[in-house]
């Protein structure tokens, strides 16, 4: 019970970024004046986004680690 609300909330959570993320990218292209500012925003995303990834992954691997361990099963 208790996976089936997490995994319904951490992908709430990632949907909400990855749609922040989007509009933040938007809101660079679109509103920021001048090139030097519109390249040191997209390298401010760039990171964001790299950090985005690397928090799903390890979202995904320690639950794939959760489950692999949750039946009492251990590898030697």
């Amino acid at each position: 019970m208790f996976g089936k609300i997490k995994k319904v909330f951490f992908t709430g959570i990632f949907g909400v970024l990855y749609i922040s993320y989007i509009a933040q990218f938007v809101y660079v292209l679109a509103y920021l004046q001048g090139c030097q500012e519109k390249v040191i925003g997209l390298a401010l995303l760039s990171v964001e986004w790299l950090v985005l990834i690397a928090a799903r992954y390890l979202s995904k691997r320690s639950s794939n680690n959760a489950q692999a361990h949750s039946n009492g099963f251990r590898r030697r």
